[in-house]
């Protein structure tokens, strides 16, 4: 054997044979080491699933808005139009049904051009097929090398391996990058032509398929000629495939481009604190990108169902702002919404990425140009410019004297309205606010605002400004006194009440809204309704503070010490906390956390969030089976007493019928509220509404700064809410506030606070003498015996009727109800 072998290997053919083969070897090993070696797995293109936008649905199910950085919608081949797919066949790969995923003489022509252009730093031409195009784009990037190509190419001959062509197109229509942000081609038929795939015509088709080669390139207004000349050979391309015939290719040549400037917004802007809000809720939870889970806001494709009611949320925004403006008219000009710099003819792409818009009526946001004598040349954000006279910019700049036309500067972004055909300057108000609206019976918030405008600031008043709520938190006060023995007719001192702090802080003595002197002893009710300080302060040191302020905690208002200045509402909270606390009355004492998200959805429609959730199987029944109604389970837990908190609803029902808030009654339906107004006064406030809904404001300065002297809750903060409450609450059955289990309504006499037994309650009179007021068991007043100090007031007396009126019950049913 050694011999053959010795014999074969003195043959000179033999060693050039073997050398020949040892170098394949190498080579083949070289190349693995090179190219092959730690390529990506094909096998995730089975399983890919592309970034997707997170789209958020108000509480119909519609719509409103969408968390997106790439504009892309996944569909599969078959909703793709076949004329649109051979748009894209003729302009990126002819041969696509009949190569393996690498075109031989393509890669030798690219091989060729790429030679050519060593050392004169251009690019060479890529003569990549679609299925190359697919591996680059999803597996290893689009670095400019021949190693990239190689890898490509192998990359691609795997994916026709384990991929159909269709399944391949499918990947390809959907990922590829076609300028305006839009990653795939159903985003960018919105991106260009504001059209659905179907609606495309053939010019338009041919358009977007020249775009894989460069969007920059071929931009319909900047480079026209140039988009016209590749789009109509894309036409001719598809003709001599035979996809079209040459009468359809002379006529769509015929034809503009028809691309649109810019697209309009898919949803109508609403919400806009709202939806911000819920999208922190959601990086939290699920992370930001891709690397974070599969469940990202911005990759995951997440389908969002929020409680937000898009009427409730614009009635609530354009009461705020109506009341923003309200005050601050005559005030001034507070100076530019922004300031950005700019060159020459660049003032649109400046405007565009500061991102500033305005939302309030015909409001505008423009850009100053430049100052032609009495008049400013303004741009807009779809391009158009206009004039802003001097006339129309005269008011003056706050604190600083001179007009706004005088401290305008180029690159000033302004608020401007419409007037004939030229603008005039608005003043975004400096004092701001908050503004939420709840359902009570879930917890679910219908309606957010958190300032005059998200655009312009941010900050959302509404869940992140701690404020010191005033007198709004005296009915939670005033319940945790109704836990502990007090009732609405118990009488409390409205007098000086001083408490000793201590060697250092010495005596603090309290005192009413504007000094008022006290009006020594009344009701809780009549404490509730004037909205009395000495009256809360003293009832709360009675309660013990250390009650009281164990109430605001589990009612999630605050965590406060026990100092009786936290009775007046000198503890900082948020307007939702304090809404969702009124909620918690409203609901007979069961408290909701505050939610804005109803379920998260994957983009396979599995829901997940919240955990362990169920769907209403029955809910959606064409017709009745004969069984109970199904209910979907809403969970809460018990924090007060179902009487305590009707006793507190009834109390307060009173503060709209005959106290603070007697602005809200005109509305003629059961509403409970309270005003309120800080120290300062630095805010006012009003959080009240219905058994279906309850909603609450602040309003004030971001730095706390006086109002006015003359500034309160129930002159200021009460009108707001009932500018909203007049639409909101258009339309809703007005129903009563459902008293719990156990309560007994008694007749009392409203002054003294004692039972009274032949008179009756006037039901259209808000300040009869006699009323009805709500009891716990074995706590209303007893019959005395006949002593001239337990005879009822002169008025009460006055209204008796006669001795056979019927009992109290017979005359709640005729009266259909306590008001």
């Amino acid at each position: 054997m050694r011999r053959t072998l010795a014999t074969a290997w003195a043959k000179r053919w033999v060693k050039i044979v073997a050398m020949l083969a040892a170098g394949f070897v190498i080579a083949v090993g070289a190349f693995w080491l090179i190219f092959a070696r730690d390529l990506p797995s094909v096998d995730q293109l089975r399983t890919y699933e592309p970034p997707l936008p997170t789209n958020v649905r108000g509480i119909d199910g519609a719509p409103i808005y969408s968390y997106a950085r790439e504009r892309r919608v996944e569909l599969s081949f078959a909703e793709y139009p076949p004329l649109l797919v051979k748009a894209f066949l003729a302009a990126e790969d002819k041969t696509f049904f009949e190569h393996h995923g690498v075109d031989y003489t393509g890669v030798a022509g690219a091989v060729v051009d790429y030679v050519s252009k060593l050392g004169t730093g251009r690019r060479a031409r890529g003569g990549s097929t679609i299925t190359q195009q697919v591996a680059k784009n999803l597996l290893i990037g689009n670095a400019y090398s021949p190693t990239r190509k190689a890898k490509e190419a192998i990359l691609a001959w795997k994916i026709e391996n384990a991929l159909s062509k269709q399944q391949i197109l499918e990947l390809y229509l959907n990922q590829i990058f076609l300028g305006r942000n839009a990653y795939g081609v159903e985003a960018a038929s919105h991106a260009y032509f504001d059209k659905e795939l179907n609606e495309l015509t053939l010019p338009q088709m041919a358009y977007l398929a020249i775009l894989p080669k460069g969007p920059s390139n071929y931009d319909p207004f900047r480079d026209t000629d140039r988009a016209l000349e590749r789009r109509n050979w894309a036409l001719g391309e598809m003709a001599k495939a035979g996809f079209i015939t040459a009468a359809q290719r002379d006529e769509a040549r015929a034809q503009p481009i028809g691309a649109i400037s810019h697209r309009m917004p898919k949803f109508e802007s609403v919400g806009g604190y709202f939806v911000e809000e819920v999208r922190r809720q959601l990086i939290g939870k699920y992370g930001e990108t891709a690397r974070d889970g599969p469940y990202s806001v911005y990759s995951g494709g997440l389908w969002v169902r929020t409680s937000l009611d898009p009427k409730v949320q614009s009635y609530a925004a354009q009461a705020l702002r109506d009341g923003l403006l309200r005050y601050d008219r005559g005030r001034g000009w507070a100076g530019p919404l922004r300031h950005v710099s700019f060159e020459g003819d660049g003032w649109l792409g400046a405007l565009i990425t500061s991102n500033v818009a305005v939302n309030y009526n015909d409001w505008r946001a423009a850009i100053a140009i430049a100052r032609d004598g009495d008049a400013w040349r303004i741009g807009f954000a779809n391009g158009q410019t206009g004039e802003l006279p001097r006339d129309l910019a005269q008011m003056p700049v706050r604190g600083k004297g001179g007009t706004a036309f005088a401290a305008i500067k180029p690159g000033d972004i302004l608020a401007v309205a419409s007037e004939g055909s030229r603008f005039a300057l608005r003043a975004v108000p400096k004092v701001s606010g908050g503004f939420v609206v709840q359902e009570p019976a879930t917890g679910r918030i219908l309606a957010m605002q958190g300032g005059f405008d998200s655009s312009i600031q941010s900050f959302n008043r509404a869940t992140q400004a701690l404020r010191q709520p005033g007198s709004t938190i005296k009915p939670i006060v005033y319940s945790a006194a109704l836990e502990h023995g007090m009732t609405p007719a118990s009488i409390i001192v409205d007098g000086p009440f001083c408490v000793y702090q201590g060697a250092r802080l010495g005596q603090k003595c309290f005192r009413n809204f504007g000094n008022s002197r006290g009006a020594g002893p009344h009701t809780m009710r009549w404490g509730i309704e004037q909205s009395r300080n000495l009256m809360t302060v003293r009832a709360a040191a009675q309660t013990g503070m250390t009650n009281v302020v164990g109430l605001m905690k589990t009612m999630n208002i605050g965590d406060y010490q026990p100092y009786l200045s936290y009775a007046l509402g000198a503890g900082e909270t948020t307007v939702m906390r304090m809404v969702n606390a009124y909620g918690v009355l409203a609901n007979q004492g069961r408290w909701h956390a505050p939610t804005l998200v109803d379920f998260v959805q994957d983009r396979h429609g599995k829901v997940i969030w919240p955990e362990n959730w169920r769907a209403c199987d029955r809910c959606n029944m064409p017709d009745w089976d004969g069984k109970p109604m199904p209910r979907p389970g809403i969970r809460g837990r018990q924090v007060i007493d179902a009487m305590t908190a009707y006793q507190m609803v009834h109390i307060t029902e009173g503060v709209i019928q005959r106290g603070t808030a007697t602005v809200l009654r005109d509305l003629n339906r059961p509403m409970f509220g309270k005003t309120g107004t800080n120290s300062g006064p630095t805010d006012v406030w009003f959080i009240g509404g219905t058994p279906q809904m309850v909603g609450g404001l602040y309003m004030g300065y971001d730095t706390p700064t006086s109002l006015g002297g003359y500034a309160q809750g129930g002159t200021m903060a009460a009108p707001i809410f009932k500018e909203f409450a007049a639409k909101a609450y258009d339309g809703l059955e007005k129903l009563p506030f459902r008293a719990p289990e156990g309560i007994r309504m008694v007749r009392i006499d409203r002054g003294s606070g004692r039972p009274v037994f032949g008179a009756w309650p006037s039901m259209g009179d808000p300040k009869a003498s006699v009323i009805w007021e709500a009891f716990k068991p074995q706590s209303e007043a007893r019959r005395a015996p006949r002593r001239p100090e337990a005879e009822p007031s002169a008025a009460a007396s006055a209204a008796a009727g006669p001795r056979n009126q019927p009992n109290d019950s017979e005359f709640l049913q005729r009266q259909g109800g306590i008001y």
